[in-house]
């Protein structure tokens, strides 16, 4: 029977899976492996993130969108990112804070897709 996401453990083990799968993924696997060159230092930063967004802790500290501003990336991309954020939502939680995390993704998916191709 899977448990919500309650603890840190919880967005560790959330995002720790999730970045996994990402890494080999066909489709977005090769941007971020060629982008990111120290993932423990990415990973904690991406805890933070979704600790802050799922269980307020504040943790958080930065822009995503600045960062992602200008990246050769498409609605492909962000589908198959969303795709694979919420089949390791589903795999691993189920209750009222997996299901915001699933929205926060659709939001952030399509707010980042905005900005991405936005100019600077």
């Amino acid at each position: 029977m899977l448990t919500d996401i309650t603890t840190e453990e919880d967005i560790k083990l959330m995002v720790h899976t999730f970045y996994a799968r990402v890494r080999e993924d066909d489709t977005i696997g090769p941007i971020f492996n060629s982008r990111i060159k120290d993932w423990d230092t990415h990973l904690q930063k991406l805890c933070n993130f979704w600790s802050t967004l799922l269980l307020y802790t504040k943790t958080y500290e930065g822009d995503p969108m600045s960062v992602h501003r200008g990246m050769a990336i498409d609605t492909v991309h962000f589908n198959a990112w969303l795709s694979i954020f919420n089949k390791t939502i589903d795999d691993l939680f189920a209750g009222e804070t997996a299901q915001a995390a699933k929205n926060r993704a659709l939001k952030i998916s399509a707010v980042m897709q905005h900005v991405v191709n936005r100019p600077a």
